[in-house]
């Protein structure tokens, strides 16, 4: 599945985007928001972008996103590369994000 700026209402990162579904009282989901701010922080041309799962229903049902925290790994073409749910750790998320950077 490919995403783009107008799908995740803002633009995507030059090498690749973290795209994060959160929820408003989700105690994982500010953790998640933490590590992935960090990792995008350290390395150019990547994006975080965050997604409140309530309010884009619409893309939640289309990329079958079933519980929150759920992460995606789009590489620079807006393509999903990777997926989890729940807390990522920081170590997971630079080796996913160095797949998509690659590809």
């Amino acid at each position: 599945m490919r995403l783009d700026a107008d799908d995740l209402g803002a633009a995507l990162g030059e090498r690749a985007t973290l795209l994060q579904f959160s929820s408003a009282f989700c105690a994982p989901c500010r953790a998640t928001r933490r590590v992935l701010d960090d990792v995008a922080g350290m390395v150019d041309g990547v994006a975080h972008i965050e997604i409140d799962a309530e309010s884009r229903l619409d893309l939640v049902r289309r990329l079958e996103i079933v519980r929150t925290p759920t992460s995606l790994v789009l590489d620079a073409a807006g393509q999903v590369v990777q997926r989890a749910s729940g807390q990522p750790r920081k170590a997971e998320v630079i080796a996913a994000l160095g797949a998509a950077i690659r590809s």
